[in-house]
Formats: structure tokens, sequence, C-alpha cells
């Protein structure tokens, strides 16, 4: 599926050493095990190549497009409409992340006050 999204062969230059479904699988990896690019197991490309794709897609914004596109076939295979049709903003999620906030502050300035022995050398 995302194939016609990966960048093409260049027509100068070295010819690829690695296919472009081996990259994707590594950035694939990266995203879900959360790991850092030098942990990259050894089955997949070196992690400057995996890098250098990531980067390139990324910066092109087709990580996006190729995002979008997962997403509305997913939703497809779903039964659902390609796009959603409604959005929902939780209003409780908003009231707890301004009190958060606050109470963050508080919580600071609380415990410097209530320090033992303040005025002790």
């Amino acid at each position: 599926m995302i194939e016609p999204f990966m960048p093409s062969p260049s027509k100068v230059g070295r010819p690829r050493k690695w296919p472009m479904r081996e990259v994707w699988e590594a950035i694939q990896y990266i995203a879900t095990a959360g790991c850092q690019w030098v942990m990259l197991p050894k089955d997949f490309p070196p992690f400057t190549t995996v890098q250098h794709y990531f980067y390139r897609l990324r910066d092109s914004g087709m990580l996006d497009i190729i995002n979008e596109t997962l997403v509305m076939s997913a939703r497809l295979v779903a039964g659902r409409a390609a796009e959603p049709t409604a959005g929902v903003i939780d209003s409780q999620s908003v009231k707890t992340t301004e009190a958060g906030g606050r109470a963050a502050s508080m919580r600071a300035r609380r415990s410097r006050a209530e320090a033992p022995y303040p005025h002790r050398h």
C-alpha cells in the first residue's frame, strides 16, 4: 500500500543495497519499540540508512500522507467512512489539564513553605 509513496531509486550514484520494504519495516520497528537508532537489530538495514530515509520521508511530508492513507484504509476495512464525520472534545480532559497546571505550581510553593526548620542554620 505504501510502495507508491516511497522514494524511487536514483538514476545516478550507487544502486540501492537495501529494499525499501526492509527500510520501512525498520522504521516501523523503531516506532513500535521506541528504541534508539543504534539499538536497531542487525536483521534490519544499518541504522544510518534507515535514519536517512526516515528523515527524508518526514521532511518531505510523506510520512503524514502515508499515515493518512493507512488510517483511511483501516477505517474502510472496518466498514466506516474513510474520513471521520465528527470530532469529540472531552471537556473533563480540558478541565483536568487546567487544574493540573495550577495544582503543580501550588504544590511547589507549599513544599517550600513547609520545609522543616526554615530558619535553622
